[in-house]
């Protein structure tokens, strides 16, 4: 259960009361909010209801606050209704509340914070990287992104698919299929001396040319380009893709759908070509001369006819051309055609992650949803910083495998999977991040991974501590109120409201697509948890575990087991382990 949301419906059903007791018209609610204190000693909620509400009603703040406390404070959850500053209502809950409430939590157990399921189909694509090599650190904060933005809004209730577009219609898989032929003389025996620029020089497709080699012998080097180019750029893609599949399993990312560009372009353009007609039907497409540029224009630019999506009367800032002079067709047209084709697969919703580079498509992106499906699909589109690597302070080198970045399997490798997860997570998405090897491995409380994983081992030592005094583990699942009825201590209800924000976090993380939020979340309750517990070695009467009052620990155990519950939810979340012990 969402407390907020429910305190919310509480709220707003009072506020109705009261209006209709005066006989007046019910204003809209919508603006009524239910959130955590940002001072917990105010109390454990607080309302705006009076604030947004006064001027619709046509009365003061604090007088209109006065009405709806004195409603609220009859409210049997309620211990104390506040009325603070200008008219914020501030209420504390009954200690009885927190622990019914923490038997719900018991009874759910990894189902708490869950949403209903409701149907809604959500397409989450990320990654999508080139197929030109393996993966490097840059998409990694991406791939983790995208994977707990799936997660999460999987969690909360939706229909989630996570997909990966794979370019491989552009001149880019062109060149990969060159360099790999390269590689294949290469593997014949001649001697290529310097990888030519404008090639790939890495490493990883040697393994290519030596797999043409024991395909193809030497048939290859007898065929005109335009015969072995195609062969070799199918094999080159695939073993890229398998490369770029087994470098995203070892970050724990596995996606339902890799998407073919190249899809969109058979049978002579034909999903472009009818998406393009669907929308010249709609009135969206016509021929017309782009503006030149701002700016300096560059010397090769000319005025030339194209076929143009009539984009800025759907939001962008400027219409954008899908079929070249030339007669081809742009990049952006297979994107649209791309979008179309999730919006037929069912999809209501389609989140992209991408880099930060990409800031310009996020209003071409919404400007598509609202051509193609107009207020039927919605688009977010989700922006990644930068990753710097440093060990010890210093900035890492490019890696020699790759010959110009540092792949993602060998950050892997080196930290682990669970830090490389945590830490991409640990500032906000649209943020750099500096990603330290030396301060992501290190076993201490700045290290956040290790602290909230540390707090989950923690609990299991307490319930192991209990078994070697005796004390039998109870079925936490059956607890009621009265079971937990101990847990008067300050601190114990502290660490409950904390996790009673849980099922909230999940809902705002998922809706804003911020997965930061529940690395941050856990972060502080694994804080409040590991203060408790310390709390115990000064007051031996606070401990966990106490032989000599077996109802009072069969309490915390409660407690502790909630604990146990959400932070390994939440881990389970981010992609990472819940450990039993710390190596």
């Amino acid at each position: 259960m969402n407390i907020f949301a429910d305190f919310e419906e509480r709220v707003k059903k009072a506020v109705e009361a009261i209006v209709l007791a005066d006989g007046q018209a019910l204003p809209d609610l919508a603006r009524v909010t239910v959130e955590p204190p940002r001072d917990a000693s105010h109390g454990d909620l607080a309302t705006n209801a009076a604030m947004v509400l006064a001027k619709p009603l046509g009365r003061k703040p604090r007088d209109l606050a006065g009405v709806i406390a004195d409603r609220l404070a009859a409210d049997p959850d309620v211990a104390a209704v506040d009325v603070a500053g200008p008219g914020f209502i501030n209420l504390r809950l009954a200690p009885v509340f927190w622990t019914t409430h923490l038997a719900m939590i018991l009874g759910d157990a990894a189902d708490y914070g869950r949403g209903p399921r409701n149907g809604r189909k959500v397409n989450v694509e990320y990654v999508s990287a080139n197929p030109t090599g393996p993966m490097h650190v840059g998409h990694c904060r991406g791939a983790v992104v995208g994977d707990v933005i799936a997660g999460l809004l999987d969690f909360a209730g939706e229909d989630v698919t996570r997909e990966y577009y794979i370019n491989d219609a552009g001149e880019q898989v062109s060149v990969l299929a060159r360099s790999a032929y390269l590689r294949y003389r290469e593997a014949l025996g001649e001697e290529i001396g310097e990888i030519p620029a404008g090639l790939y020089p890495g490493d990883y497709l040697k393994p290519v040319g030596t797999t043409l080699k024991a395909e193809f012998g030497d048939r290859l080097l007898v065929m005109p380009e335009e015969e072995w180019l195609p062969l070799v750029r199918d094999r080159a893609i695939d073993a890229m893709m398998a490369m770029i599949r087994d470098d995203l399993k070892t970050l724990g990312v596995e996606q339902d759908v890799f998407f073919s560009e190249r899809t969109l372009h058979a049978g002579n353009g034909g999903k472009i070509a009818e998406t393009i007609a669907a929308l010249e039907a709609k009135g969206y497409v016509y021929k017309g001369v782009l503006p030149p540029p701002k700016g300096q224009l560059p010397e090769d630019w000319e005025e030339r006819e194209q076929t143009l999506l009539r984009s800025t009367e759907v939001g962008d800032d400027q219409d954008r051309p899908l079929v070249k002079s030339s007669g081809a067709y742009t990049y952006f047209a297979a994107d649209v055609a791309y979008f179309r084709d999730k919006f037929e697969r069912g999809f209501q919703e389609m989140v992209y992650v991408l880099g930060a580079d990409h800031g310009g498509y996020v209003k071409r992106l919404e400007a598509v949803a609202r051509a193609v499906a107009g207020e039927a699909a919605k688009v977010d589109v989700v922006l990644c910083q930068l990753v710097k690597l440093y060990r010890n302070g210093e900035p890492v080198k490019m890696s020699k495998r790759s010959g110009d970045f540092v792949t993602l399997a060998e950050v892997v490798e080196e930290v682990g999977r669970d830090p490389v997860r945590f830490m991409m997570l640990y500032r906000k998405s649209d943020a750099p991040l500096d990603f330290d090897f030396q301060k992501v491995t290190e076993q201490s409380k700045d290290n956040p991974v290790f602290y909230v994983q540390y707090a989950h081992a923690r609990a299991a030592a307490i319930f192991r501590q209990a078994k070697e005094v005796g004390i039998d583990m109870p079925d936490f699942s059956r607890f009621d109120s009265q079971d937990l009825a101990g847990l008067t201590d300050e601190g114990e209800l502290g660490l409950i409201r904390k996790l009673a924000e849980f099922p909230r976090l999940i809902q705002s993380a998922a809706e804003s697509k911020e997965p930061h939020r529940l690395a941050f979340y856990l972060n502080d309750l694994a804080s409040a948890f590991h203060g408790q517990y310390n709390r115990g070695k000064d007051l031996p009467d606070l401990r966990f575990v106490n032989p000599d009052q077996p109802m009072i620990t069969r309490a915390r155990l409660g407690l502790v087991k909630a604990v146990a519950i959400v932070v390994a939810t939440g881990l389970h979340l981010i992609g990472a382990d819940a450990p039993e012990e710390m190596r």
